[in-house]
């Protein structure tokens, strides 16, 4: 009863905390400015000379969901193209799309491409992400997350310290091989909102200064624990209109609803409706960073958008790996008449819009990407003999070549006690050695298991 009664104290006084202090974070965003034409760090799309087209996802679920995708990206290095003195797959990668922990990974990736190999494992994942942060249950800490958030800027700063080395979006211009999508939520529009050209221009705002390390931790910042990351709009700063395309889905009552309500926010940005984008862990809207590729197809015109004719006509094999390092069941309340407790039913609440949101949203991409191969394919056998001409098309081309392969690498292709092992891994910043090398190596070993990477491979 004493206890009871000390916790009600406790939650009151924080309370009473709470209304006297607010804890945020400050823009970290700059205007477009006048000297800027736009936000030209490259298209959505990179271009490429050859016929693959590899996009991977990688999930959210801290350490361990960043250690698991490195074992994937370590497999794909040891997977060659052709002879072995060809090019791995890793070189291969067009697209990484990441969220929460897996955005460290994809961003880490897309700057330092294979170097990220040599050092990421002992500059990431061994390391305490959480050794800056406010992690202890207290009654400061409680007013701290009744007030907007636990933690402001501290894994920013720890992230752009110790592992991004101050790199701003303008170094992924170099070489846009693969492309890199990190993957918050807009809490206020409730929507996916990915860092790339088409949100910064519609904030008016310069992608290219922008700070890597403010992006992902934007995509890990989950409510309580973490303050919003917070983008300033700048309406009126920038001449350019929004895309047609996204005036389309806004006009359009038969739109899907997510590209509608994804058109509808980038309106608001630009419109002066909001001052201010407030933003959270990615998870929140989409666990497996799909919203991206998603919008991008519902967004197309043209059957072979969001790739160029010359890219559409030349791929012969695309291949779409999710990589799935989201939390297993866990808990005991239902072993038990009483609960789940108040920390168990928040917990249980938040996994159960999460997977309900990742399970939905995996079967509508696979729906998506599915039906586009499909039109690819209609699309190359309709054109005329002048547009082959136009596009390159040699002799011995077949319109009817493209593969299409879709899969999601998870735990579950490990076995149950392997995969049991691996979801008792609590899914924070700070991880043992010992459970970061085994997430390496699941990862590694589940991509090599999957069958329809297999068959992927054998096109080589």
């Amino acid at each position: 009863m004493r206890a009871w009664a000390s916790s009600v104290l406790a939650i009151t006084f924080a309370g009473i905390l709470a209304g006297c202090a607010s804890v945020y974070n400050l823009p970290g965003n700059v205007p477009l400015g006048a000297a800027l034409a736009d936000n030209n760090v490259g298209r959505e799309v990179p271009g490429y000379d050859d016929d693959v087209l590899l996009a991977l996802s990688f999930s959210g679920g801290g350490t361990r969901a960043a250690a698991f995708s490195f074992g994937v990206l370590t497999e794909l290095e040891r997977s060659r193209t052709g002879s072995s003195h060809a090019k791995s797959l890793l070189d291969r990668v067009d697209f990484v799309s990441g969220v929460s922990g897996g955005s460290v990974t994809a961003a880490y990736f897309g700057l330092k491409k294979r170097e990220a190999l040599d050092d990421f494992r002992e500059r990431f994942l061994l390391r305490n992400a959480e050794e800056s942060l406010n992690t202890q249950l207290s009654l400061g800490n409680i007013g701290r997350a009744l007030s907007g958030g636990v933690n402001d800027s501290q894994f920013t700063s720890w992230l752009d310290r110790n592992l991004f080395d101050g790199a701003r979006f303008d170094s992924f211009r170099e070489d846009r091989r693969p492309r890199v999508w990190i993957n918050a939520s807009d809490i206020y529009n409730r929507t996916p909102f990915v860092f790339g050209k088409t949100a910064f221009d519609a904030l008016c705002s310069d992608i290219r200064s922008y700070r890597v390390a403010e992006a992902v931790a934007a995509s890990a910042a989950v409510p309580l624990a973490f303050a919003p990351i917070v983008l300033e709009t700048y309406p009126g700063g920038c001449a350019a209109p929004l895309p047609a395309w996204l005036e389309r889905a806004r006009r359009n009552p038969d739109a899907q609803p997510l590209l509608k309500s994804f058109a509808e926010a980038n309106a608001r940005y630009r419109d002066g409706s909001m001052r201010y984008v407030k933003l959270l862990d990615g998870g929140l809207v989409d666990n497996f960073g799909l919203s991206g590729f998603s919008i991008g197809l519902l967004a197309a015109q043209r059957p072979f958008e969001p790739m160029t004719e010359r890219q559409a006509v030349k791929v012969r094999r695309m291949m779409f790996l999710v990589v799935d390092a989201g939390r297993g069941i866990s808990g005991d309340f239902a072993q038990r008449i009483e609960g789940p407790s108040g920390v168990e039913l928040v917990s249980a609440a938040a996994d159960t819009a999460i997977d309900a949101s990742v399970r939905s949203s995996y079967a509508a991409f696979s729906a998506l990407a599915s039906d586009w191969s499909g039109k690819i394919k209609r699309w190359r056998c309709g054109l005329s003999a002048p547009e082959r001409s136009r596009l390159g098309v040699g002799a011995n081309w077949r319109c009817g070549d493209v593969s299409f392969f879709i899969d999601r690498v998870s735990f579950d292709q490990l076995g149950p006690a392997r995969a049991g092992i691996l979801n008792a891994i609590p899914t924070r910043f700070s991880l043992p050695a010992e459970q970061v090398d085994l997430l390496i190596e699941s990862g590694a070993d589940a991509l090599r298991q999957s069958r329809s990477y297999q068959a992927f491979r054998r096109g080589f």
